[in-house]
């Protein structure tokens, strides 16, 4: 059997408890992502959910947060504005290793989750 993916539907990142506040800042405040509503069955779970074009991002709370190199990568426009925008705001941003094709870095949120950004150059 072939599997025949579509997209991605959401990626999950995990922040401390107590930290939900502080995650709705940084996401929907610093990053623009719009929060949206997470079905009723989920509300005892502490968390949000936040949308970025057609993919979803679950912010979900977990007692021991941990540095991977695992992360979720999303393409942008105008990334050298991007970059500013964010250095500007404080965030902790690393220049990745240049691949051909793309113009990239990372930022790591205030959890140590990275997050890469991508922009396409021809």
């Amino acid at each position: 059997m072939k599997i025949n993916f579509k997209r991605i539907d959401h990626v999950q990142l995990s922040i401390l408890p107590g930290t939900v506040d502080q995650a709705r800042v940084f996401y929907c405040d610093i990053l623009g992502l719009k929060e949206i509503e997470r079905p009723a069955e989920l509300n005892h779970i502490e968390g949000f959910w936040a949308e970025m074009g057609n993919t979803r991002l679950h912010i979900a709370v977990e007692e021991q947060v941990c540095d991977t190199r695992r992360h979720p990568a999303f393409e942008v426009e105008d990334i050298e504005d991007v970059k500013s925008y964010l250095s500007q705001k404080g965030v902790k941003i690393k220049e990745d290793q240049k691949l051909p094709g793309l113009s990239r870095f990372s930022l790591m949120d205030p959890w140590g989750n990275r997050i890469e950004l991508i922009e396409r150059i021809p």
